[in-house]
This record gives C-alpha cells, structure tokens and sequence, in this order.
C-alpha cells in the first residue's frame, strides 16, 4: 500500500476522480474522470497529480512510489483497451498531455502515439491492417517526441516533410504514401541523433517517462509563464499529467477527429459549432496544418465553405456527438469546448471544459443560461470575468468609412483593430513598447508568439480555422484576429504579404474586422460600441449584488458624460489642475504664475473663476443627483509654464516682460524632487487665494443650477496631499468661510463637504486627527504607493517588470494594490477615521479603482466607493458585485 495517492485510474464506467478534484488532477483529468462516471464514451487513462508537478520541479526528481503506482495504473488501462504498453503484436499507445487546474490552452506540451518504435509499428500494422497510417503515426511520434522531450526544433522536421512532399509532387499530407513515411522516419531519427549526438530512444518506459518530465517542465517553459502571468495564474498551481490511451483519426476515412463548442464561443448564440477533419489527429486540426470542415450545416452555410459538415458525411455520428455535447452542458451547466475522436466509427471524447469565450459571448451564454433555466443571476454574475468586460468597450469599423478591403478570412475573434504591419512576434513586442499600434502577420501563430500577440492591437494568420491557436488564444485576449486568410502570401525574406493583387509592406497600415473577417488596407475610422440589450440586463443584476458604487475620475463634461454612459454613480475624481490646459486659460494660469503683486494676481483669478465655474457647472449637469469630488490644486506651479526657450519668448512677449524675467521664475520655480515638493495643499498655504477661487468658482456653479434648474448638489471638495492635520484645519476653515460667503450671497442652502485625499503615509498613521476636520476620506493609492513603497511609478516599469518576473513581487503595485503594506495603510486609515468620525465616507481614486483584484481587497475594507477612468466603470462595477458575492 503506498503512502501518498499520486495517481488516478479512469477507464471501463469507473474513476478516482471527479470534476470536483479540478486543484489535485487539473481540469483536463477531473473532466476526464467526470465524463467517465456519465458513461460518456473516453478511452482508459491515468492522471499523475499536481502535487508530483511540486515535488519534481523543486527536487528534479519523482517522489517514492510514483513509479509502482503508474505501472499499476497502466496495467488497468491494458486491461480495459485489450492492448499491452511495448507488446511487439498488440502494443498499446498512449497520449501524455499536460492539465492544469485552469485552462491553459496550447501553453503546455503534448505527446501524442507514444510506444512506437522500430518493433512495435509492426504490430499497429497487424492490428490496423494498414502500413501507412502505422507509420503516418510513427513520423508523428518522432517529430513531436523530438521537438517536446527531445529539444528539437520542429522547423528541421517541417523542413525535411516539405522537402519529401515536393520531390514526391504531393501537396496533401494524406496522399503521401507507407513507404515514404517509413523513409520520412528514418531521416528524423537521423537527425535527433545529428542534433542530440544520442539516438532516438526506442524503450516505450524510457519514452512515458521521458514525455512525462517534459510535461512537468512545461510550467515553467517561457509561453506557460508568460500565459500565467497575463492571466494571474500563481506558478504554485503546478499541472496535473494525463496518460490516456490513444485512439486514431487517422486509421481511413472512417475516422475523423475535431473540436467543438456547445455555444458559439465568439457570439454566445446557442447553436452547436466546432470544426473536424476526415482522417486525421488532434492537431491537424488547432495547429492549421488542413483547412478544418464544419460540424453543422449550418456553420458550413454560415462559413461559406464548399467541404462537407459532419451532420452531411457522418450523419449517425453527428446525432451521437450533438446527444453528448447537449448532455455535458447541461451537467456542467456551461458551454463546453469539447475535442473528440472517431476512430472506425466509434466516437470517443478526450476532453470538455469550460469553453473560452469572448466577452460579448460571456454575457450572452450567461444572460441566456438564466432565461433558460440552466443557472440563476447569482452564477450569471459570477461567471463573467471584469476584465474581460473591456472587450465590449472598444471600437468597431465606422459602418460609413470608405475601406479597401484586401480579402477575407474566417471571423476569429470579433472587434476592430487597426496597426503596423509586422511578422515576428518579439518584433510586434519591441514596436509596442516604442508605443506602435501592430499588427502580427504569420502564417499561423504557435504558443511561442503569446507575447506578440498580447503586444499586437489584432492578428491575421493565412491558415487556421476558428479553433486555431490563433482564433482560441486571440479571444482569450480580446484581440480580433482574422484567421484562415487562404488569400495571404506572406514573404519573410522580403518583409512583405500579397492579399487581394496587393503588395503590403512591414511598417505599413492595414485594418481588420475580426467580427465579419475582413482585412483593409490603411487606417480605417472607427466609433464606439453600443452597450444594451443582454449588457443591460446583465449590469442590472450586476448592480443588485454591488455593495460599494462605483464612481469615474472625470475632469470634463464629455468624460462625465461617457462615465454615465457606462453605469458611473458620481465622480470621485476631479482633477482642476486638467482644466487649466486649455488654450483660453493656460494664459491666465501663466500670468496668475508669473504676477508679482497681489492686484496682479487678483486680475489673472477674476479671468480664471467664471471658466472653473461654467467648467463645474458642466460636471455638475451630467452627474445630475449623483456626487463631484473635485480636487483643488495638486501639481507643482511649474508644470504650467514652458521650460524650453521658444515657449518662454512667447510667454515674455504675451505678459511685455523682458524674457530673462520669465526664465528667472522658472528657474525659481525647479525643485529636485517635484512629486515631495511644493504641490497640492502646500500651493493652497502658500497662494490660499487659488483655493479660495476654486472653493468659491464650486459653490457658485451649485448654487446656479439649485436656483435655476432645480438640480440636488451635494459638492465634495477635496484637499490634496495633507500629512498634518494643521494644514488640513487652515485650508478647510478657509473653504468654509468662502462656501459660507456664497451661500450668504446667493440666498441658497445646500449641504456641502470637506474632506482630504490620503495619499502620504503620514496621513495614513494619523487618520483619526485628519477626521477631525474632513467629512470624507478619498485613498489616493497612486501617490500613496510612490510613498510608502519609495519607488517612482514613472521611473519604475523596467525594473518593476523585472521584480515580476524573478517572482518578486506577484504583480505591478501601480497595477493591483500591494495588499500588505500600502493596503495595510489604508485600512489603517479606514479604521481610524471611522473610530474619530462614525460615517465618514471613503474612497478611492487612484488606479487600483479600476483593476478588480485591488476592488476586491477594497471591498473587505469597507470602502464605500471606487472611482476609475470611464471606459473602466462596467469592469469595476462587476468586480464590486463579485467581491461583496465572494465576501457575503
């Protein structure tokens, strides 16, 4: 009896596992023991747990018992598929693929018929009674085994089938004959033994074992680390190993294998799709290798193809596979992405999971599977990622352009992206970290370009169908991608592709639309998304579960506009400083700067207060009924003025001051160290009479529209970068007497508040004196970051990507709060100011506002609101529901 459990047995109506054990055997094994216990057709395998995974990569070996406890495992799965492991006439083969406990789609490797060797080909062709697809599966074997195990690049293997195809005349990998393939074999085996100096390994144990290490190794190869850390999957998970016995869709033309999703997994419609081919494997189909048929009828006439759907050429097989996916989804209660097998005309399935989907798809399934019954809004609202909710928020084509279109391929992933054309993957990452918009052009793309294609605002690929890597990966993203494009040439060599009669070089435009498929030359306009229907009703039940609101940082009517487009309740960031820019006032900010008396500078604030104030009125307007937070003053008096010669001359000669004059208050003006200098409430001590015109332009834009339209205005004005509570007392009695003032002269009552942002530690530790004095915290986590943490957030992205990836810190502090050290700040100051001032509201506004891991840590404080740019607002307000979900 062994100690510790490693290794589950599947297979003949029983398992080990289920869909519960998704942490222990990774998604693909649970699923696997899941459907084995539904009597879902799957043939016998074993899952190695992802404890081992742990255990391997920190001791670089297998933990005591492992090896007894797979042999037993693999004697059941010989007994139920009547095959023995290594047997020269009967020898049973296996696939070992990786499966962790979230999808991670082509990330990890694979190897597919292994136990073949020299001998054992020779039983496959007893037992198939066909030598060519014997040894079509024994070049598959050497070249994948190779590539995974081995360390050897594929591109020999692809080469030399090129190489044989073209001496032979055959375009087609299915005419391609036993005789060739058995040579084809010879020379891979020839050159593993060219490139490794060691022969290819021929014990079918020395292969498991071989192909089981490098699955393991594959949690850390660059693609899976580079997946995890774009999907905030902790490297602790590990993977589970899934040793399954082989079955072939490559036996004849009574074979087949595909993919296949319940829903449509770009637009969420209920209606079985996926793609299949006639005598093939797995791979063939998601690597691009052929052109895939549709499944449906349907997807066939929606698609355009001339081929025959499975429904049409399997017809019995069809029934059976569409009986199987209608059962998986409603036991699973989500859409499947299901691969199956069909091996002389038995249906085997290999794997189901929950389907990749995009966003607009996400919402769709979910708010149909409610009216359907399948799930309740609770699950609905859970379900959808935040993030992914930005994908709903990008542009579309403007249906009015004139475009040029070049051809088209299939509608992989839907949205439209405009870019420079590139061809290489870490050339697509180095354009856009030089701030380019690309666009990645490949024949096809591997796992090995995930970082180009993150960096790439769209994809287009020349082969692929829809579940492609290209097409599964693009939507995970949200990034459109046109794939398939049999109209494509590209020229690596050259730099340059031919679509439609037209030469397009690197460097230059194009446009896709990834939801009808098209690619156009040049830069295409664009307009915004509509957001209704199945986004409406979804965001109501968002809504429902939200405990904090969720408010937008908007400093102009327009942005408060779009704000309230998006579902905001308030702003919780104004920033005044914003307003200052535009050409009709930047003059006056200048000459309030460059004034060098108090007249002087009277006259520049008389010209500035009706501008700040038609400004809040604007704000004011949109956000009718809900609360403004605008900030005072923040950014250091020198960000106004110009520092470079010309821009002085003009302002000297605006002003009829000599330029010297000029140049000498902006040398005045320099510090060393701006972000800790003479900025936010420091500028309201040292030139009250700006706040003082600011509080007052506030309280006359309410009182205005109280008086004439009526309106309910509660203004939040906000005092920057306080540490002391005296500086906080000075300014604030300062803005009471001018809102006093106002209120006096307008003859109209409202209710106002003082409060101050916390953005310095110092603010932090003493939250109860600050409490005193502010009727509301607002947690300026951006700043208060920079702080606490000593690190510049404009100075810091190179080496804070470094700290990522060494593992030394689990993500970018400006990105998603550090919990444990600025969150511990706030919850400090959270608690303080409650014990001081019972009901004081808080919030924050930085960047975390919008990222909803930082969301969901506010949420545990207690917050009462989060506030982020507009175009963030749906994502935030979804991330609220989940966290008061996941904290209820």
């Amino acid at each position: 009896m062994f100690e510790q459990k490693f290794v589950y047995f599947f297979g003949d109506g029983r398992a080990e596992g289920d869909s519960g054990m998704k942490n222990l055997l990774g998604g693909k094994g649970a699923n696997l023991a899941e459907m084995m216990r539904l009597g879902i057709p799957v043939p016998a395998g074993f899952t190695i747990s992802t404890e081992v995974c742990g255990l391997y990569l920190k001791l670089r070996d297998y933990p005591n018992g492992l090896k007894e406890q797979v042999a037993a495992a693999l004697s059941e799965v010989e007994k139920v598929m009547g095959a023995k492991f290594g047997d020269p006439d009967n020898p049973l083969l296996v696939s070992v693929r990786s499966g962790a406990r979230v999808s991670m789609p082509g990330m990890m490797d694979t190897v597919l018929n292994l136990g073949l060797n020299d001998i054992t080909v020779q039983g496959m062709i007893k037992r198939s009674n066909d030598s060519r697809f014997a040894y079509d599966s024994y070049r598959r074997f050497v070249q994948m085994y190779s590539n995974v195990v081995l360390g050897v690049d594929h591109h020999h293997f692809e080469h030399m089938l090129r190489h044989m195809k073209e001496q032979a005349g055959k375009t087609e990998d299915t005419s391609v004959l036993a005789d060739e393939w058995k040579t084809l074999v010879g020379k891979y085996k020839a050159k593993v033994l060219e490139v490794t100096g060691k022969p290819f390994p021929e014990d079918p144990q020395d292969q498991l074992w071989g192909a089981i290490g490098a699955v393991f190794n594959s949690w850390t190869i660059p693609r899976a680390v580079t997946y995890r850390r774009l999907n905030d999957i902790p490297e602790t998970w590990g993977t589970a190993v899934n040793v399954q016995a082989m079955v072939f869709g490559n036996m004849g033309n009574d074979c087949a294998t595909g993919v296949a999703f319940t829903r449509d997994p770009s637009t969420g419609d209920n209606r079985f799709f996926g793609e299949y081919l006639i005598n093939a494997q797995g791979e063939d189909v998601v690597a691009g290798i052929r052109t895939p048929q549709q499944i449906t009828i349907e997807g066939k006439n929606l698609n355009g193809s001339n081929l025959p759907a499975m429904e049409e050429s399997m017809p019995e097989l069809y029934k059976e596979l569409y009986a199987v996916q209608k059962r998986l989804e409603t036991h699973y209660r989500d859409m499947q992405d299901i691969e199956f097998t069909i091996q002389r005309n038995k249906l085997w399935l290999l794997q189901t999971r929950n389907g990749k989907r995009t966003a607009k798809a996400a919402l769709k399934i979910a708010v149909h599977m409610v009216h359907e019954r399948l799930i309740n809004t609770r699950e609905a609202v859970s379900r959808v990622a935040p993030e992914s909710l930005d994908q709903l928020l990008h542009p579309t084509l403007d249906p009015k352009a004139k475009k040029q279109v070049l051809g088209k391929g299939l509608a992989a992933s839907p949205g439209a992206a405009t870019g420079k054309v590139v061809f290489e993957a870490d050339e697509a990452e180095q354009w856009a970290a030089a701030g380019q918009m690309v666009m990645l052009v490949r024949d096809e793309t591997s796992p090995e370009d995930i970082h180009g294609m993150h960096s790439a605002k769209g994809i287009i690929t020349a082969r692929g169908g829809m579940t492609s890597h290209a097409a599964v990966v693009a939507r995970g993203m949200g990034r459109p991608c046109v794939s398939g494009c049999s109209g494509l040439s590209i020229d690596m060599e050259k730099e340059l592709f031919t679509m439609g009669g037209v030469v397009v070089n690197k460097g230059d435009w194009v446009t896709i639309d990834g939801s009808t498929g098209e690619v156009m030359l040049g830069q295409v306009p664009t307009q915004n998304p509509e957001l209704s229907g199945d986004f409406s009703t979804f965001m109501e039940w968002v809504d429902g579960f939200t405990r904090m609101t969720v408010r937008a940082n908007a400093d102009t009517p327009d942005d408060a506009r779009t704000a309230r487009g998006f579902g905001a309740r308030g702003i919780g960031l104004c920033r005044t400083e914003h307003m200052f820019f535009g050409a009709d006032r930047i003059i006056h900010m200048r000459g309030l700067i460059l004034s060098e008396t108090d007249a002087d500078r009277r006259r520049a604030i008389d010209k500035i207060l009706p501008l700040q104030r038609a400004d809040f009125e604007g704000l004011f307007r949109e956000m009718r009924g809900f609360p403004v937070t605008i900030r005072l003053l923040d950014p250091p008096l020198h960000e106004f003025i110009p520092h470079d010669e010309e821009g002085q001359s003009e302002v000297a000669l605006v002003f009829g001051m000599p330029v010297e004059k000029v140049r000498q208050r902006v040398e005045g003006l320099k510090e060393f160290n701006p972000m800790l200098g003479h900025r936010g409430c420091r500028l309201g001590i040292s030139f009250p009479e700006i706040y003082e015109m600011q509080v007052q332009a506030v309280m006359e834009a309410a009182c205005h529209l109280i008086k004439s339209e009526g309106f309910l205005i509660t203004p939040e004005i906000m005092i920057p970068l306080v540490g002391i509570e005296t500086e906080l007392k000075y300014l604030k009695d300062r803005a009471v007497a001018v809102c006093e003032r106002v209120i006096q002269e307008t003859g109209v009552q409202l209710e106002y508040r003082i409060g101050t942002m916390i953005e310095l530690p110092r603010a932090a530790l003493t939250a109860d004196e600050l409490a005193v004095h502010a009727e509301f915290f607002s947690f300026g986590t951006n700043d208060l970051t920079q702080t606490t943490m000593g690190i510049s957030r404009d100075d810091a992205g190179p080496f804070l990507q470094e700290y990522v990836r060494k593992n030394l810190l689990a993500k970018d502090p400006f990105v998603s709060i550090d919990q444990f050290g600025v969150g511990l700040l706030v919850k400090m100051a959270a608690m303080k100011g409650r014990e001081k001032r019972p009901g004081i509201k808080l919030g924050i506004c930085g960047e975390h506002g919008g990222d909803p891991e930082s969301i969901t840590f506010f949420e545990s404080v207690g917050l009462d609101y989060v506030s982020c740019s507009p175009y963030r607002v749906p994502v935030a307000r979804l991330a609220a529901a989940q966290a008061a979900l996941k904290n209820g």
